[in-house]
């Protein structure tokens, strides 16, 4: 039997997108064990940097790095904390699933902060998909039945897409010359690191998963869509190419909006769906447009 590397391709950028949508089904479970947001993420990143430093001690790699790598590395690991806490603390505003959807924005932003600041071109395609994605935003924000959603908790998921496409930037225009695998070595420490730290100045304070079932969903938030997600990533960019792999990544927030309304019974509407379709569509005229160029 050949081994089809587009097929391994799609099926890693597809699980890899599936792993990435289960965010909110630890998160929403630990958040019923009665754990705070600090203490979800700590255990999270702590958990997950224990097995990449297994994997790169496995490796042989060398750790040591110059002073620009550990800025950089610095960088990412700040950036990736803002991310993750302003999402997480979201959960507690909005459904899960508008979050995650609302999140997957952080594309089009990429492109408007690289158009703004790097003297990107700007096309039609990216105009197009920043007022998309706005329209598709402000449906999102204004349900059916005439209400609205929390405006902290849109506030705090624009955020998080904000610092994750600066996040992107950082890696795209300060390349790191070290593996995958090293760089998460340094920024999950970094995430581990900080969320104690805003455990402790917040007052919250860090909670030990209180029982079995609590400690099942931390290591599902490590391995599912930290671990798996990544390694997943790697090998579908490889196999498959990061345009039907950016595509594809329409799925995690289908994934989202699917557990939050079959598992926790979120609400679902015309409008939510027209909102996260003209997201989608927001994102492919991007990730088209740079494939073109």
């Amino acid at each position: 039997m050949t081994f089809n590397k587009k097929l391994t391709g799609i099926v890693c950028a597809v699980g890899a997108a599936v792993c990435y949508g289960t965010n909110p089904l630890g998160a929403l479970n630990l958040y019923t064990e009665g754990m705070n947001t600090p203490s979800v993420l700590f255990y999270r990143f702590g958990l997950a940097w224990v097995i990449i430093a297994a994997v790169v001690l496995a490796r042989g790699e060398n750790l040591k790095v110059t002073r620009r790598e550990l800025a950089t590395l610095t960088a990412l690991g700040v950036l990736f904390i803002f991310s993750s806490l302003t999402l997480y603390v979201s959960f507690h505003h909005m459904p899960a699933g508008v979050a995650s959807t609302i999140l997957f924005t952080y594309p089009v932003m990429t492109a408007a902060i690289m158009a703004l600041f790097f003297k990107e071109r700007v096309t039609l395609a990216t105009v197009a998909s920043i007022a998309l994605s706005l329209v598709g935003v402000m449906l999102l924000y204004w349900g059916d039945s005439g209400g609205t959603l929390s405006l902290v908790g849109v506030a705090l998921v624009l955020v998080s897409a904000l610092t994750y496409a600066l996040y992107i930037i950082v890696v795209d225009k300060f390349p790191l010359q070290m593996s995958a695998f090293k760089i998460n070595f340094y920024v999950l420490a970094y995430c581990a690191l900080g969320m104690a730290a805003y455990a402790v100045v917040s007052g919250q304070g860090l909670m030990l998963p209180p029982s079995p079932r609590a400690w099942l969903w931390v290591s599902w938030l490590a391995v599912v869509p930290a671990i798996m997600a990544l390694v997943m990533m790697v090998y579908a960019a490889k196999y498959l190419g990061s345009t039907p792999t950016a595509i594809l990544g329409a799925l995690e927030p289908l994934t989202a909006v699917l557990i939050g309304v079959f598992v926790f019974a979120e609400p679902f509407s015309m409008r939510l769906l027209l909102g996260i379709v003209l997201i989608l569509v927001a994102v492919s005229i991007v990730v088209l447009g740079k494939a073109r160029r």
